[in-house]
């Protein structure tokens, strides 16, 4: 058993935020990160375009900011949470730059090179190449390795949180008083599940891609965090809003994840063209290809789905190669690498699962509706992003409620205890699985159904089809959690069962389209329905 003040599981941008703030302004104080496989290893590290804020105060405004994040999160977003996020934004990339990140800036090095993407009206993504995420994490983790009160444990795989439940205590989602004590984690290393005691824990484990087949996500991301906190009847809401970026790499070979075409590359002049050559977007949009997300995937799935071919086109052709290869050397090289020279041929793109704009709901302050376990990043429902996300906003959501979680915990912390009487893992009556056939098998179906009946086009026959068969795919693998032991594949298809659960649900409670929850059913109807509260 291990006891820790704080405990953080999850190693991108929104847990070491918070992880960093806390441990260099609490040195007294234990800070611990888990994460499941290398520390650099997060959605962050992925994140191709940027970080928004409002930088250039000549051009740009906190109100256009706010107007724009509104306009793509078509009425449901918090309007006192977009602005919070907005106007606190620009502080903390500022302490991002002071931690050691690199922004790339413009031919005179002194004003920073700001790009433009989908249902931006300014230029204000900060960005360093295409590789934006990776430079984030990196600085992230040398600032954590400075710190001696941080530790950052990896290869531990968080399988449950612990509340009253564990004390035999009956909990349901009616329950006002719902605690949680630290997690229940299996070390991956000696495969034992340890018990980590923590004052407090903040939940940042990103988010749930892998539940499609086609995802721009990492391998790591099934939706851990929130399935936890679902199973420990905490709120979740919003599900069904999953976000599909318009532009991934069509790869006739099939790849996973598979590579993500920056937004950035349109914002950057890229045009979307079918493959005679021709611009489509303009009868969905007067944006083009510069519309929000939701927007311009429907478009490409539609276009698609008409013509009877497997992907569109990005037409770069007309772009300058020197100043193309300096932002986005990684995409070119790619390209490349598949026999496609975007300065000669279009590049083939689909639309791929990529983000999750709903989670675990929290406050303004990241708290969760289960005292002492706060949340931050894409794991969470803020109400910043409401039924689409902005592009480039999710990077700033998660340092903005990283710091404000510090806040609010450098507060309390020092009246908060550890609780007693905490049990061990009880495997008891299990064995070793005997074959891991019924663990993959059941996550290509998971895959399948998912994609095929709750994708970027819903109707209620498809979710009614894609409850059905999750309901076999959920009895079957709780039989199987219940008598094997804990391995991370099985832990994960139980995951990503209940992420495609919840989003399926909450799909099929939502009798209108918006945002990036399209359905046949209601295709024009907005009845502008509060959140989908699960």
């Amino acid at each position: 058993m291990k006891k820790v003040d704080i405990l953080v599981v999850g190693s991108g941008v929104a847990g070491l935020t918070f992880a960093i703030k806390m441990a260099e302004n609490h040195p007294d104080k234990s800070i611990c990160v888990l994460t499941k496989t290398d520390p650099g290893e997060s959605n962050t590290r992925y994140a191709q375009g940027g970080v928004a804020a409002v930088w250039d105060d000549n051009k740009d405004s906190y109100q256009k900011h706010i107007e724009d994040t509104l306009d793509a999160g078509d009425g449901l977003c918090k309007e006192e949470i977009v602005e919070i996020v907005v106007k606190e934004g620009p502080v903390r990339v500022n302490e991002l730059i002071n931690w050691g990140t690199r922004f790339d800036k413009d031919k005179t090095g002194s004003l920073y090179d700001l790009g433009r993407e989908g249902g931006h009206s300014e230029n204000r993504i900060l960005h360093y190449k295409d590789l934006t995420g990776w430079e984030i994490q990196r600085a992230l983790l040398e600032k954590a390795g400075q710190l001696a009160n941080l530790e950052i444990l990896d290869q531990y795989f968080a399988i449950d949180i612990i509340t009253q439940h564990h004390l035999g205590r009956w909990v349901t989602r009616l329950s006002s008083n719902i605690e949680c004590y630290g997690c229940y984690a299996l070390n991956r290393e000696t495969n034992i599940i340890e018990t980590i005691l923590a004052k407090a824990t903040v939940m940042a484990s990103g988010g749930a891609g892998q539940v499609y087949k086609a995802t721009t996500n990492p391998v790591i991301a099934t939706g851990d965090g929130i399935a936890m906190v679902y199973r420990a009847k905490g709120r979740v809401e919003n599900m069904e809003f999953i976000q599909f970026h318009p532009t991934a790499l069509f790869n006739p070979a099939g790849e996973n994840p598979v590579f993500l075409v920056s937004e950035a590359v349109r914002g950057f002049g890229g045009i979307l063209k079918d493959a005679d050559g021709n611009e489509f977007m303009q009868k969905y949009d007067a944006r083009k290809s510069l519309a929000p997300r939701d927007i311009v995937a429907r478009a490409i799935d539609n276009e698609i789905k008409q013509r009877g071919t497997e992907h569109m086109y990005l037409d770069c052709r007309h772009l300058n190669k020197e100043e193309f290869l300096k932002h986005f050397p990684t995409i070119y090289n790619k390209c490349v690498g598949l026999g496609i020279d975007p300065m000669q041929t279009m590049i083939p793109v689909v639309p791929a699962c990529h983000y999750l704009c709903g989670g675990i709901k929290t406050d303004a302050l990241g708290r969760t509706s289960i005292h002492n376990l706060y949340a931050c990043g894409e794991c969470t429902s803020t109400g910043l992003h409401g039924a689409n996300r902005l592009a480039s906003n999710s990077l700033l959501e998660g340092l903005v409620f990283g710091h404000r979680i510090f806040l609010e915990l450098s507060q309390r912390i020092d009246s908060l205890d550890w609780k007693e009487g905490i049990p061990n893992w009880n495997a008891e009556g299990t064995s070793d699985p005997k074959e891991m056939v019924l663990i993959t098998q059941s996550l290509k179906e998971l895959k399948e159904i998912m994609s095929s009946y709750v994708g970027i086009v819903r109707s209620n026959v498809r979710l009614q089809r894609a409850y059905d068969r999750l309901h076999i795919l959920y009895e079957e693998t709780e039989t199987l959690y219940n008598s094997t032991t804990i391995s991370p594949q099985l832990c994960e298809l139980r995951n990503l069962i209940t992420m495609a659960y919840l989003i399926t649900r909450s799909a099929a409670t939502r009798h209108e389209s918006r945002g990036l929850h399209y359905t046949t059913d209601y295709p024009d109807q907005k009845d502008f329905l509060d959140d989908t509260i699960l």
